[in-house]
């Protein structure tokens, strides 16, 4: 239960925050508070600043943009005219965070420093900034370059003697999110790596990253969270450092008693790199061994998240991509030994030069007890969830965001439906592309085809797995999607459920043995196609699934939890 304390405290550290936002610029704090609004108010503002007349046009970058239709918002900046000095400020912050404008074409001073910041020239945007007086700017865009620079290390006060425990190992785990306040897929993986590691016997606690969960929002936060007899500690202190380094040394002080009051024998964390510092660090001063676990490839995603070919192409020549490779090699080099979810990030890492011999893949796993519930039809499941029985329904369980390339579902049922089949899509789950996803399908004339009914907590994602007939993962041709498996198909797999996936390596990884089809990424006709066969044939389906389970059944996490418990005990962690 949280207390008058907790609250007292909570609101102290949001408001010093928000107050050094404040001076660095009033404007930015409040474009970027507005991606922590609910979804219902957004949408509700969004549909007044649409409504009537476009005025200058600013109105209407900002209706996109807080209606989560970036594409459209980008596309609207060229052709706003603000008339007032707010107005112009307004449009010149969101279309540095749209990336709607080159850095050049920026205004000079603080507004071009961020565009250059976020088009990944980390150097050129600390000069920037120097140079229009903005000193604390400035001083934090060095101080973070610097963290990026493969000798960087953190101060470490070592300790006299190893911090040693009678028993079993003891797992420290520090984590950027966790249940309950974050339900994302790096949270779900983490709640599943602490309970097979308990289920194992290993003793496990788990820490997140200093500020959260109040900086996403969540005043009402404890310092001390239980989620399935697991313990999340917070690290909330009444203000934050200002810059990267400071932050991460302050974490490295508030961690070491956590760590000792625990006993802990060994420090497991996860990519990014600032948690492999930290955990380096603190590992250092407890005298014990550190685990560095590779979920994905940080410099990939960020490319991935830029909009379009040509500002991807820009970033993965850019200085912030260059720093990124190097500095995830660097940290996971250091570690005692590395986890990663796959033989593709495997491959990856070893050749980044980390030694074979200290990389083990632990992939993406799922509850054996999916694997033992009774046989159920879709149409059944989609009965108990109050969906149509007819149909035969696509979709997933998922983040919906860009390069899911779920776009491609939307277009393979439009034309599915336009052979005259009844072919239905339901994709599950919420993010930045579900607007994009919603609009695509009304223009598509399909809007009642298609459900998009946002998060479902975690407890109740089987019943939507077990509502489809088809299970999809239509992953975009990104390194990243290249290299990084998903957790959902192994889950969809173990519900009885075949999947269709982009045919990308990481994927055919993960359908290997004929436990999915693969078709090309991004040909929704190619989709659409595999669909219809399937619809068609009740005995390809059987074989999908059955193929399928056989997968499944040798990726659980309770022989995963023993995989870690082994690794430990290699490591000397008891």
């Amino acid at each position: 239960m949280t207390t008058p304390l907790d609250i007292a405290r909570n609101t102290l550290l949001a408001a010093t925050t928000a107050a050094g936002m404040l001076r660095e610029d009033p404007l930015l704090l409040v474009v970027q508070a507005s991606r922590r609004l609910p979804r219902r108010l957004t949408g509700a503002v969004s549909a007044v600043l649409l409504a009537g007349r476009p005025g200058d046009g600013v109105r209407a970058v900002a209706g996109h943009w807080l209606a989560g239709r970036r594409e459209a918002a980008a596309q609207a900046v060229p052709h706003a005219r603000p008339r007032g000095r707010l107005s112009r400020r307004l449009l010149q912050e969101l279309a540095v965070e749209l990336e709607a404008v080159p850095v050049a074409a920026a205004p000079a001073g603080r507004v071009r420093a961020r565009a250059a910041w976020r088009s990944g020239d980390l150097s050129g945007a600390a000069e920037v900034a120097r140079a229009a007086g903005a000193d604390r700017l400035a001083d934090r865009y060095l101080a973070e370059r610097q963290t990026l620079d493969p000798a960087f290390a953190l101060p470490v006060r070592r300790s006299t003697d190893r911090c040693r425990s009678e028993g079993p190992p003891r797992a420290l785990h520090l984590l950027t999110n966790s249940l309950p306040h974050t339900q994302s897929g790096y949270a779900l993986r983490s709640h599943a790596v602490l309970r097979s590691q308990a289920a194992a016997g290993v003793e496990v606690t788990a820490v997140t990253r200093i500020g959260y969960p109040v900086t996403i929002g969540s005043l009402a936060a404890r310092h001390r969270d239980t989620v399935d007899g697991l313990t999340y500690e917070r690290l909330l202190p009444p203000r934050l450092p200002a810059t990267v380094p400071d932050r991460a040394s302050r974490t490295v002080a508030l961690l070491r008693p956590v760590a000792e009051r625990f006993g802990a024998t060994v420090v497991h964390t996860t990519t990014p790199y600032g948690n492999g510092q930290i955990a380096a660090a603190v590992a250092a001063e407890l005298g014990v061994p550190w685990v560095y676990e590779v979920r994905g490839l940080l410099e990939q995603t960020w490319v991935a998240g830029r909009p379009g070919p040509a500002a991807r192409e820009r970033a993965t020549a850019s200085e912030r991509f260059r720093l990124l490779r190097a500095q995830e090699a660097a940290v996971a080099a250091g570690a005692d030994h590395v986890v990663t979810l796959s033989r593709t990030l495997h491959a990856d890492l070893t050749g980044r030069g980390v030694p074979a011999e200290r990389v083990t893949v632990i992939p993406n796993a799922v509850d054996g007890r999916l694997l033992t519930l009774p046989d159920r039809s879709p149409a059944d499941a989609r009965a108990d969830l109050g969906l149509p029985e007819d149909g035969f329904w696509v979709g997933t369980v998922s983040s919906l965001v860009g390069y899911e390339g779920l776009d491609m579902v939307i277009d393979a049922v439009r034309m599915l439906r336009a052979r005259g089949l009844d072919v239905r899509a339901c994709l599950v789950g919420d993010g930045v592309a579900r607007p994009e996803l919603e609009r695509r399908a009304r223009a598509a004339g399909i809007a009642d085809a298609v459900v998009l009914p946002g998060r479902v907590p975690a407890a109740e994602a089987p019943r939507w797995h077990r509502a489809l007939d088809v299970f999809t993962v239509p992953r975009r041709d990104l390194e990243v999607c290249r290299r990084v498996t998903p957790l959902k198909p192994v889950e969809a797999m173990a519900l009885g459920r075949p999947v269709v996936a982009s045919d990308l390596p990481a994927l055919a990884e993960v359908l290997e043995g004929g436990a999915g089809r693969l078709v090309p990424p991004g040909d929704a006709g190619a989709l659409a196609d595999t669909i219809a066969e399937l619809r068609e044939d009740d005995r390809a389906r059987s074989e999908l699934v059955a193929a399928g389970r056989e997968v499944a059944a040798g990726r659980t996490w309770e022989r995963n939890g023993l995989r870690y418990r082994e690794l430990y005990e290699r490591l000397g962690a008891t």
